[in-house]
């Protein structure tokens, strides 16, 4: 189950006042798992679209290629917005800002990409979009932005202080963009606090995470939120909790067809740790069925 990392420390005085009218709604056009596909539904809306909304949706479009490893290409395409950027509105501008931050250090980026200087260039990137964000009341766009910083300082105690800062404005904020990120930087302050080996401070956010994601409309997302707490039972020792959890997301996964080599391996180490070869070594092989 992946976690996405949050964050970074700001003053946020201001950013809970009314809410700022956004220049396009980019929700239905996202499919983050798809972004060949999302690339075509923004350049479908790009034909019409004028002015702020234009340069948004280009900025997205770039972020499509950044999401498939194509760094270079994003960066062609934020380039070629840059002399339109300084007139732009408050939206549009946080959002080059953002996206050419992603181009440099994200999730997507190998390991051996994050050099010093890439990391700065991200650094900059991120915290112009943040500057801007933070101007325009933009609250879901400052925890965007703070989110990715965790990219740039990837220590657990920088990641922790990261997100225990996005969590504030989150929380803070009247803005649903804002809001939505909730889960995700619940999920992420526990992930730092597990890392830090802090084990029952995470299975108190991991908890938190689980009620916000079984509010939505996400059953993936909640079957995570739900392994995060297991996996973290599982660092407590609580092995029978943690298996219990394990096995209903595996009936879950299966109801889905979506079987989880991530449930698999968890089943694997509490079998083991309960002294049940037989079985911990049938889930070994299901996990590696999966991945051939």
């Amino acid at each position: 189950m992946a976690s996405w990392l949050a964050g970074l420390a700001f003053a946020f005085a201001g950013l809970t006042s009314a809410r700022s009218v956004l220049a396009i709604d980019l929700d239905p056009l996202w499919d983050f798992s798809k972004p060949e596909l999302s690339e075509q539904r923004f350049r479908s809306a790009l034909t019409s679209a004028t002015g702020d909304d234009a340069l948004i949706l280009q900025s997205q479009i770039a972020r499509t290629y950044g999401l498939r490893g194509d760094f270079t290409k994003a960066r062609e395409i934020l380039d070629a917005l840059e002399p339109r950027i300084p007139a732009a509105g408050a939206e549009a501008r946080a959002r080059h800002a953002l996206e050419l931050g992603r181009t440099y250090a994200s999730a997507a980026h190998p390991p051996p990409s994050q050099t010093a200087q890439a990391k700065e260039r991200a650094r900059a990137a991120y915290l112009h979009a943040l500057e801007i964000a933070k101007s325009g009341q933009l609250d879901g766009l400052a925890v965007d932005a703070l989110h990715m910083l965790a990219f740039v300082d990837t220590e657990p105690a920088d990641q922790l202080k990261w997100a225990q800062e996005a969590l504030a404005v989150a929380d803070a904020s009247s803005q649903p963009a804002a809001k939505k990120w909730q889960a995700s930087l619940r999920n992420n302050l526990g992930y730092a606090l597990h890392q830090l080996g802090r084990f029952d401070e995470a299975l108190a956010q991991f908890k938190q995470a689980v009620v916000l994601r079984e509010r939505g409309k996400d059953p993936e997302a909640t079957r995570a939120a739900h392994w995060m707490v297991a996996w973290t039972l599982r660092a407590l020792h609580r092995t029978d909790d943690a298996l219990a959890i394990q096995l209903r997301l595996e009936r879950e996964c299966e109801a889905a067809g979506a079987p989880d080599p991530y449930v698999f391996e968890e089943l694997e180490l509490l079998y083991r740790e309960k002294g049940d070869e037989a079985r911990a070594g049938r889930y070994a092989q299901r996990r590696k069925a999966l991945a051939k």
